[in-house]
């Protein structure tokens, strides 16, 4: 049996997409929806470089340095941002599916479909964060729905409200998510699994804390 890879009815009857896809000898069209969310990202993260989302370091340069060469900073922080966006689809779709695919005897395709899930679910979020920025003037990690807004009322620690930032309720679904998927997919106790997830986002979150700070910096070293 096959199974016809389609995102969206597998979000709207999620039980009976796990079954099928834990019975299909192989997954058709991974490819498909893997370029097509990936495109929805560079879409997404195009689109809030367009905004000026993040471009709050560039802004006191407009005054000190001539029209053409602000311009260019701001083409070429576009650039990096759309690369960003591809880095990113490709990191979660594939990372995670390479981590899970060594620690437990699921087909590697049948991860990806859960990493597709995963990665859309991730880009609602950053949808989110627009409306956010636009009109409340609020950073990614200090969206409500994180753990970043409380920690900057606790500490001035930039790492550490990057690092909570990166903790949302919309991680807490994946994490579950993931557990589920995983858990209906192997034999393996479910402890384990839990054990698993939970250090791979650890790594994640880390990693996310890391990339902010030094997103910052590199952008004071270039544009400055």
């Amino acid at each position: 049996m096959n199974y016809q890879n389609n995102l969206l009815r597998f979000l709207f009857s999620m039980d009976d997409h796990v079954i099928t896809i834990r019975e299909a000898e192989s997954v058709k069209r991974v490819w498909k929806v893997n370029l097509l969310l990936i495109l929805i990202s560079l879409i997404l993260y195009g689109y809030m470089a367009y905004l000026g989302m993040g471009t709050n370091i560039l802004s006191p340069e407009a005054q000190s340095v001539a029209p053409i060469a602000y311009e260019q900073q701001k083409f070429w922080f576009l650039i990096g941002r759309l690369a960003f966006g591809l880095i990113f689809a490709s990191f979660i779709l594939f990372a995670p599916t390479l981590y899970f695919s060594l620690l437990t005897d699921i087909p590697y395709r049948k991860l990806v479909v859960m990493q597709q899930v995963v990665l859309f679910v991730m880009l609602i979020e950053r949808g989110i964060w627009i409306p956010l920025a636009v009109f409340n003037g609020l950073d990614w990690y200090v969206s409500p729905v994180s753990f970043g807004i409380i920690t900057s009322y606790l500490t001035d620690v930039s790492w550490l409200i990057y690092f909570f930032g990166a903790i949302s309720l919309f991680q807490f679904w994946i994490i579950w998510f993931q557990v589920r998927y995983i858990r209906s997919m192997t034999e393996i106790k479910k402890l384990h699994i839990w054990v698993y997830v939970l250090l791979f986002h650890f790594f994640l979150w880390v990693l996310t804390a890391l990339l902010a700070f030094m997103d910052q910096s590199m952008i004071n070293r270039w544009f400055g």
